[in-house]
């Protein structure tokens, strides 16, 4: 039984930290979406920028499993949106207002990506809890 609760600890780690992943990326999108329609505070400057999320994957040696973590957040560097409207408080001298380089069906496909990569891992713990207590029903019998 040592090395199956071992085994079912891994498991449990693995998901947990693919949890915590996936829910930090939703949190980064979520940004993201919220200031999909922000302009800059002054005139001419620049809006919110997009933030990509990054993962990591480290070596937990207590379990001797690997994990997943969120990496660095990094800024989107492509460019950003422009309009014509003379009559907003963020036109630069010509008239043209930023607006953020956030597409929001880009935004929900992957926040759509990052819910299934979430469910994934809670059934995952769900699996092995219903794993463990099979296995303790067994041992009782």
């Amino acid at each position: 039984m040592a090395d199956e609760g071992m085994d079912f600890m891994r498991s449990m780690s693995i998901a947990t930290s693919g949890l915590r992943a996936q829910a930090g990326r939703m949190r980064v999108i979520s940004e993201n979406i919220a200031n999909s329609d922000s302009t800059a505070q002054t005139a001419g400057g620049d809006p919110y920028r997009r933030k990509v999320p990054t993962f990591s994957s480290t070596l937990d040696r207590s379990l001797d499993a690997r994990v997943v973590s969120l990496g660095r957040i990094r800024p989107d560097n492509s460019s950003f949106r422009i309009k014509h409207e003379p009559g907003n408080p963020a036109a630069d001298a010509s008239g043209n207002v930023k607006y953020p380089n956030v597409n929001p069906v880009i935004e929900m496909t992957d926040m759509r990506d990052a819910q299934r990569s979430y469910e994934a891992n809670l059934n995952i713990i769900s699996a092995t809890r219903r794993m463990i207590q099979r296995t303790l029903d067994i041992l009782k019998a």
